[in-house]
């Protein structure tokens, strides 16, 4: 292994020479040769010392040789190289900022503005645009109602902060009349409504635990089916709008069809994408995992550009881009990073 190769770090000589090979990768899809380096580059090298260069790239585990090509191709510990440190970002141009800022303009439905924000990241990048709804800050249980279904399961009717409705379907141990779910509801509307919804939960296991002694077994009954309706009502993550999944079909790398069927999977696993996109809620800008930095086998072919968005300095949400790891970075990445500052905007005037 050389000098250059054993200090970890490539020369200038090597990073620029890395940097016109992914770019040239980005574009082509194809292994980059010598030849191709050389003429790209615009140095006064000749392939034999590209080569040389090359090796050194190979040994930092920067590039790699597939068997059927003398090309290189860049390896995910490239593109980390790249996005870090040697890409030319560019900012979107005026008319498409311009664009984005039309299309949010007087959107004020939560659900429809992350609708179409997920349809402009695909359409800007060609790929896949995911956004989370906003979180709500303060979520406060105003009424609940329980309605028995057939065997042990139980209708959860929620009404928050005064407007927003939900349903949840409890699973529980045993069946409840009616009579005894309307006790519940009662109970529940007597002594938790205006309080936040965490708060109710963790109020009732604590009464659960201060009353087990001193009430009857019905009661007891009463104030699980209460807390089993609060756990899941705060452990179910908000949701997303995804666009553009079906463009991942144009990449090769990412075309055969276990692939697709892997990546379509994970689209429809919603826990799986929230729980990706929620690792960058705390994020400062734009965040990038490449390959299998998500942490997820099915997307170790893919790249994922997110970004956090704001409302009152309180984060509410992430949005983002899935693609393969051979995108477009200098473009991705900017786009990504304005669309969250002009959803922030979008979302306080429609506030």
């Amino acid at each position: 292994m050389s000098a250059e190769a054993r200090n970890q770090v490539p020369s200038d000589r090597g990073q620029h020479l890395l940097r016109v090979l992914i770019q040239r990768y980005i574009r082509d899809g194809q292994p980059v040769g010598s030849r191709t380096l050389s003429r790209d580059s615009g140095l006064d090298l000749s392939p034999a010392t590209i080569r040389n260069v090359m090796s050194d790239l190979e040994d930092l585990g920067l590039v790699s040789a597939p068997h059927t090509s003398a090309g290189r191709v860049p390896t995910p510990k490239g593109y980390r190289m790249f996005v870090d440190t040697l890409v030319r970002y560019r900012q979107p141009g005026d008319t498409e900022i311009r664009r984005i800022q039309e299309q949010l303009r007087g959107q004020y439905d939560s659900t429809s503005l992350m609708g179409t924000v997920s349809k402009m990241l695909s359409e800007f990048t060609s790929m896949a645009g995911v956004v989370t709804v906003p979180r709500t800050q303060k979520v406060v249980l105003r009424q609940i109602e329980f309605l028995p279904l057939s065997e042990k399961r139980v209708l959860v009717i929620l009404v928050i902060n005064d407007t927003e409705v939900q349903n949840r379907i409890l699973h529980l141990d045993r069946r409840f009349s009616a009579s005894e779910l309307v006790q519940a509801q009662n109970f529940m509307n007597e002594h938790y409504a205006g309080m936040e919804l965490q708060q109710v939960r963790e109020k009732l296991l604590k009464d659960l635990e201060e009353t087990r002694d001193s009430v009857n077994q019905a009661m007891r009954d009463i104030i699980t089916v209460a807390h089993s309706a609060m756990d899941e009502a705060t452990n179910t993550g908000g949701g997303y709008a995804v666009a553009g999944e079906t463009k991942l079909m144009d990449f090769a790398e990412l075309s055969d069809v276990e692939t697709l069927k892997r990546l379509f999977d994970a689209f429809s696993h919603k826990q799986l994408i929230l729980d990706l996109l929620d690792r960058s809620i705390n994020a400062d800008g734009v965040r990038i995992f490449i390959g299998e930095e998500s942490g997820y086998r099915i997307f170790d072919g893919c790249s994922v550009v997110t970004a956090p968005y704001h409302v009152d300095r309180d984060t509410v949400g992430v949005l983002g881009v899935i693609g393969p790891t051979r995108m477009a970075y200098d473009r991705v990445v900017p786009i990504v990073d304005i669309t969250a500052r002009l959803l922030e905007s979008a979302l306080k005037q429609s506030n």
